[in-house]
This record gives structure tokens, C-alpha cells and sequence, in this order.
């Protein structure tokens, strides 16, 4: 028998996306028994769109009011409230596949499945995002299934392991889903892969706030103190090794810059690769300009980084009687309340 299956997502002041995301929620090949939606405190007519959504009944929706909670909180609450035994998340702001759902808990029909991973593509509009897209974006060839950490775009997990693992990371505004997914790991192995649960959604469309959402993500990285070598090896390109080169180069041999040339291509050959196949139906003019914007995104991604990472390291110096060892798996979590892990 196919296991009961909750969507839920969480959302704040998403008026202009939310309809697209209950329009693909309602043409799903597989139904969600149940979708809630937990709104953060929306200021503009999020709430007030839901809610007229749920009245129509076109899907299954509850609304749960959440003003001033962060995305973990909210994820709990709408957890906690699941009639679901299996739990599917997604975001506000992307648009779903219409077999997304199907593909998604399929795996679940196998006892020994706790949870499944998704998989999510960019929906680039413009140039830049296309650009993007390929920088920042893992393609599926870059995926290792047994190693991958889903977002929270497109995951789902027995509610029984949500509760083993203790919830959402309550004390953490970003990077939660990463630390979730761990503890998930952890205590149950690797994700099941469902590479066909696409979700699409936009990149970011500026310089700006992209250098915002990472600096965000690092200063997540450095609260939960997460891929320490991964940000040393950072601060020593960009600090020793890149400086290095360009001296060398400077004053003492041209020849040097085989070496910089060979740094500056081992860094950009990801994301070029998988441009070069995002780039069909782009104009020459187009195409030279989604080239030059990638080594610029790397460079103000990593800045970010740098910045964030920092700030978030201080952060939990500051906080460090108050936060929790998140990578002891805990007991199962109450029902009764949303306590930090």
C-alpha cells in the first residue's frame, strides 16, 4: 500500500511566486494527500492568497500562521501538524514538475527507505542567470548519489525519521537543511537518489543578491562550524597562493603566468562545462557575455564567503554555551514542542 504523503513549504512574502507553486502542487501525476503551508508573518497578500486557495479546495491545503519563525521553525510546525507518514518539502519560488511527487516517494514502497533526495535545475530567465545557473549550480553528472545532500527544494523523509533526528535545527537561519540532511545521513545512511523529482527555480538575477545569499550561506557554514578545509583552502588561494603568482609573475618571470593561467582554468572549468550546454539558443553577443560573467560570480561568491564565514565563526564563539552538538543524533523528538537540537 503507497504510504500517505504531506507536502509542506514554508513561506514569507511570496505573493508574486505562490500561485505557481500550488498550480504545479495541483497538476502532480501523483496528488499530495495533504499540503500544508506555514507562513512566516507575510506583509503583503501571501497569507491572504493561501488562504483563498484553501477555501477553493482545488488541493488539500492547510495554512498554518507562523509570524516571526525562521525556516526551520516553520518546517517543524508544519511537520508536527502532518497527517502524512512520509513528508515532502519544496520551496516557495520554484515551479514543479508535474511528475515530481511520483518520482519523489516511489522509493518509499521499499521497507528499508527513510529517505529520498530530489534533484532541482536552474529556470534562468536572462542571460545572467544563466550564467548563474552554470556556476553555481550542480549538473547531474556532477552527482555522486551516495555523497549528494539534498536541498530542501526537493526532499522527502518518513516523518519517523524526522522525529529520530530531532527536527529541523531551530537555532540556525541558514544552511539548516545541510545540517538536517547530516544528522539524516547519520543515523540512516545515504538518500535514496530521485533524479527524475525535478524542481526548477530561478537563480539569482544580480551580482547583489547573490553576494547576499552566500554571504548568508557561509555565515550558516560558520554558525554550525561546517567544511572548515573547504574555507581554509579558500582564504589561502585567495590569500597566499593567487598573491604568490601574481609577484612572481610581476618580478621575476613571465613564464609564471603558465601557472596562473592553469589556477584561473582548474577554477573555471566546472562552471564552464556545464555553460557550454546551457548556452543553446543564446545570440555570439550573448554567449561572450555568459562567459565573462563566470569567472566574476566565482570571484564575488567566494568573496562572500570570506566575509560570511567569519562573522558566522564569532556568532557561535559568542553563542557557544547555547548551541546545541548537532552531531550527536538525539532521542526522538516530542511531540509537544520544537526544541533546539
Amino acid at each position: 500500500m503507497p504510504p500517505s504523503v504531506t507536502v509542506i513549504a514554508t513561506v514569507l512574502n511570496e505573493g508574486r511566486s505562490i500561485i505557481r507553486l500550488l498550480d504545479s502542487l495541483a497538476a502532480q501525476s501523483r496528488r499530495p494527500d495533504e499540503v500544508i503551508i506555514a507562513d512566516g508573518g507575510s506583509t503583503d497578500d501571501t497569507l491572504s492568497l493561501l488562504q483563498e486557495a484553501a477555501e477553493n479546495a482545488v488541493l488539500p491545503l492547510h495554512v498554518i500562521d507562523c509570524p516571526g519563525s525562521n525556516i526551520s521553525q516553520g518546517r517543524n510546525a508544519a511537520i508536527e501538524v502532518a497527517a502524512g507518514d512520509v513528508i515532502a518539502v519544496t520551496d516557495a519560488g520554484v515551479r514543479l514538475t508535474e511528475r515530481w511527487l511520483e518520482e519523489l516517494v516511489a522509493p518509499f514502497e521499499q521497507d528499508d527507505v527513510d529517505a529520498v533526495s530530489g534533484f532541482f535545475v536552474p529556470d534562468a530567465q536572462t542571460v545572467f542567470e544563466v550564467a548563474m545557473g552554470a556556476t553555481v549550480l550542480p549538473d547531474r553528472s556532477d552527482v555522486r548519489p551516495e555523497r549528494f545532500l539534498p536541498s530542501s527544494r526537493s526532499v522527502a523523509f518518513r516523518k519517523s525519521a524526522w522525529r529520530a533526528v530531532g527536527g529541523y535545527p531551530e537555532w540556525l537561519d541558514y544552511c539548516e537543511d545541510l545540517v538536517y540532511d547530516l544528522r539524516l545521513r547519520d543515523r540512516f545512511g545515504p538518500f535514496a537518489f530521485a533524479p527524475q523529482a525535478l524542481v526548477r527555480f530561478r537563480p539569482r538575477p544580480n551580482l547583489r543578491a547573490f553576494y547576499v545569499q552566500y554571504y548568508r550561506y557561509a555565515r550558516g557554514d560558520g554558525k554550525a562550524d561546517l567544511w572548515r578545509k573547504r574555507h581554509a583552502i579558500r582564504y589561502g588561494t585567495y590569500l597566499i597562493a593567487a598573491p604568490l603568482l601574481i609577484y612572481l609573475v610581476l618580478w621575476h618571470s613571465p613564464l609564471w603566468l603558465l601557472a596562473l593561467a592553469a589556477g584561473v582554468a582548474a577554477y573555471t572549468n566546472t562552471p564552464y562545462r556545464r555553460l557550454c550546454r546551457a548556452m543553446k539558443g543564446l545570440s555570439w553577443t550573448e554567449k561572450l557575455y555568459a562567459v565573462l560573467l563566470v569567472p566574476c560570480i566565482r570571484v564575488v561568491g567566494d568573496v562572500a564567503k570570506m566575509i560570511g564565514y567569519p562573522a558566522g565563526w564569532l556568532w557561535r564563539v559568542q553563542h557557544r554555551q547555547e548551541i546545541p552538538d548537532w552531531r550527536q543524533v538525539g532521542p526522538d523528538r516530542s511531540t509537544n514542542g520544537h526544541d533546539d537540537l
